[in-house]
């Protein structure tokens, strides 16, 4: 039940931001392309700039499934970075553990790589790591710990069976799948970023 609820959620979501946040928001989405809602068939008003910096703010946000506070922080980091301050954030929240997790084929959703590594099957480096917000560095290596290895979820990830509902795994990652390993090779190019987002709007969200 408690699984039912979080997926129409997410669905919920997924028709708000108008961008796909799972598989079966995917489907959704084919199927009933407007927003929830008795109205949502109906012609949306012209938004302000602040409803538009603030839903493009809201969906980068989704799709890294994580709370205001830590994406403020993120934005604070990639401000402080030289070079640009949208690509900068992006690709450090590319670097989060749960992220990377997702992208190697180890999961399915954001959410089942976070409870990967809450649970403790995900190691960096040969160290369980346990929280998704870990930002992984350059040459380390992500792997399943091997009591972890014969669960069904990851033997199922390790056949690839994820691959028809993820993106193509980006190059800034060397993935093993069949061992449930990954590499971190290189820092994230924003244009490599499998995530939907005009990252200007979010800028200028942060600088208002």
């Amino acid at each position: 039940m408690a699984n039912n609820t979080r997926a129409r959620r997410k669905v919920r979501i997924s028709r708000a931001l108008g961008i796909a946040l799972t598989p079966k928001a995917e489907k959704y989405l084919e199927r009933r392309p407007y927003a929830p809602g008795q109205h949502g068939r109906a012609r949306r008003k012209q938004d302000s700039d602040y409803a538009v910096r603030l839903r493009e703010k809201q969906r980068l946000r989704a799709q890294y499934n994580i709370r205001e506070a830590q994406m403020a922080r993120v934005f604070e980091e990639a401000r402080r970075t030289s070079g640009l301050t949208g690509e900068n954030l992006i690709e450090l929240l590319e670097m989060r553990l749960d992220a990377l997790v997702l992208r190697a084929g180890f999961a399915r959703t954001s959410a089942q790589a976070r409870q990967l590594i809450v649970h403790r099957h995900i190691m960096v480096d040969g160290a369980r790591v346990d929280r998704p917000s870990y930002r992984v560095s350059e040459g380390q290596l992500i792997h399943v710990h091997s009591r972890s290895e014969t669960m069904v979820p990851l033997q199922v990830a390790a056949a690839g069976a994820h691959r028809d509902v993820l993106p193509a795994v980006p190059g800034y990652l060397d993935v093993q799948l069949d061992k449930l390993q990954a590499r971190l090779v290189r820092r994230p190019k924003r244009s490599e970023v499998p995530v939907t987002c005009e990252e200007q709007l979010v800028v200028e969200y942060y600088a208002r």
